[in-house]
């Protein structure tokens, strides 16, 4: 496999709008995790990104899948690809101040969650604090991740964190450089990052706030 078709696809991705945008003004930037795929022949990379988007009423995990192996759609995202993952959302939204919390027990996926928080605070801050105990609920199940990618593809590397380029392409950026090297080769090794991670919400403060 070539690097330079792999950086082709996700360059072009990229200029389309395509790419995860941790600084999405629409979505409020909640968690991240990426995922690597390979065997001699195929590749597959998957990015999910989990955010709370007002005008959607949900707080929704979108994957952003790549690769040469698809098996259904383009690269980048379609409409399955948004995940929305809250059960109740007219339960925890204040019917009188939206974007605001309600103080009900929040349902993810079938779980019920206690959050000990009053009626008033802020949503996005009620959803992020769902992160540490939570998150697999949050994040893709296997099933999501195999939507569109092979069932028999093996994942060879999960990263939590990372750093990811903020105004460069992906072809510019370190930590996909490197992991380009992964996907062409194999080799988890040649991915050796350098840089602080900056996947954690905290580092998009932009995000959101359109």
């Amino acid at each position: 496999m070539d690097s330079g078709e792999i950086f082709s696809q996700l360059d072009a991705a990229a200029e389309q709008c395509d790419f995860p945008d941790l600084s999405n003004g629409y979505y409020y930037a909640v968690d991240a995790r990426l995922h690597v795929y390979r065997d001699a022949h195929r590749w597959a990379l998957i990015i999910e990104t989990v955010g709370y988007s007002p005008r959607a009423r949900n707080l929704t995990d979108v994957l952003h899948t790549f690769g040469n192996c698809l098996t259904s759609g383009d690269p980048g995202f379609d409409n399955a690809d948004f995940l929305d993952r809250i059960d109740n959302w007219d339960a925890i939204e204040d019917i009188d101040e939206p974007e605001a919390y309600s103080g009900a027990s929040i349902m993810v996926r079938g779980h019920r969650i206690e959050v000990p928080a009053g009626n008033g605070a802020e949503l996005v801050d009620i959803l992020r604090r769902l992160v540490p105990d939570h998150r697999e609920l949050l994040l893709a199940d296997e099933a999501e991740l195999r939507r569109r990618i092979p069932a028999d593809i093996p994942e060879i590397m999960r990263l939590d964190q990372w750093h990811h380029p903020v105004d460069d392409l992906p072809s510019e950026s370190t930590t996909f450089r490197q992991l380009t090297g992964v996907l062409a080769t194999g080799d988890t090794k040649l991915y050796a990052p350098s840089t602080t991670p900056n996947t954690h919400w905290s580092h998009w403060p932009e995000s959101g706030t359109l």
